[in-house]
């Protein structure tokens, strides 16, 4: 295994910490960053890029969702001498016009270093440590995709395929998609959700729904419709396949919903009261 660690950017997220603890199994070494980590990072202070990439040869890159990936920081670990980057993007962004996430891999594919894209399709941990676990709770979600179908992928799978491609040849000038094996709609999900968590989880997919909601929440209308419009450019392109990444890459299968569901309702991930399995 190569002594030089590999910087782990938002190293305490949901998807930088996977990614930490499985190539931390692959006895790799490791340089955590985040904002408030040992080793600082923070993409708006350009002070804490250097100190981040000294020494290293590989770096897994990401962004908050919103915070584009600088093309300074990109064109500096290649003058580090940074030897391989790989890059956590989304699927679909041609179509939905992502334009952050679109440069981000410009820059990285241009960057002189070895590269690698991951493309990711909605995560089931959406349901649980991110934006959706409130309206589970409630009882009640609104994303405005209709019924087209999604390949919802585990973050546990998608960490350990950016732990292996940091530390494995072979996957150098590729971009990859990281789904899950099946394609189910937002309601399908819901549905495997409700029968873990034993409560109802009802999930509307209509537009208008989506617009009252957010107006509700006080948001702007601009923003809003911003949204919608790219939420219809997902319709219009139809479902997900899956893909075998997962298992071509890690050597075992891709976790399915109802595996997700079953673990996250176990461990209380939906429990709504303080302190009982509410997500950090």
């Amino acid at each position: 295994m190569d002594p030089s660690p590999i910087l782990v950017l938002g190293a305490t997220g949901s998807v930088g910490r996977r990614v930490v603890t499985h190539l931390r199994d692959l006895d790799a070494a490791v340089r955590p960053a985040s904002r408030h980590g040992p080793t600082r990072f923070d993409w708006a202070d350009e002070t804490t890029w250097e100190p981040a990439l000294r020494g290293v040869d590989r770096v897994f890159v990401m962004a908050p969702e919103g915070v584009p990936v600088a093309p300074g920081f990109v064109r500096l670990a290649a003058d580090l001498a940074v030897r391989r980057l790989v890059l956590l993007s989304s699927r679909a962004i041609e179509a939905i016009g992502d334009e952050r996430l679109l440069r981000a891999e410009e820059s990285v594919k241009d960057s002189g270093a070895d590269w690698t894209v991951l493309r990711s399709d909605w995560f089931d941990q959406n349901f649980d440590e991110g934006p959706f676990r409130e309206a589970v709770l409630a009882g009640e979600l609104t994303v405005p995709v209709g019924e087209c179908r999604q390949a919802f992928v585990d973050l546990e799978d998608l960490g350990a395929v950016a732990a292996r491609v940091l530390t494995e040849p072979g996957h150098t000038g590729r971009t990859y998609e990281v789904t899950g094996p099946q394609a189910l709609s937002f309601g399908e999900v819901c549905e495997r959700i409700a029968d873990a968590v034993g409560r109802p989880l009802r999930f509307s997919g209509d537009p208008e729904d989506y617009r009252a909601a957010q107006s509700a929440l006080g948001r702007s209308a601009e923003s809003v419709e911003q949204e919608l419009a790219a939420f219809a450019a997902l319709r219009d392109l139809g479902g997900t396949e899956p893909r075998d990444t997962v298992s071509r890459v890690t050597g075992r299968p891709a976790r399915t919903v109802e595996e997700y569901a079953a673990a996250a309702a176990a461990r209380g991930a939906w429990r709504d009261a303080p302190g009982e399995g509410a997500p950090a």
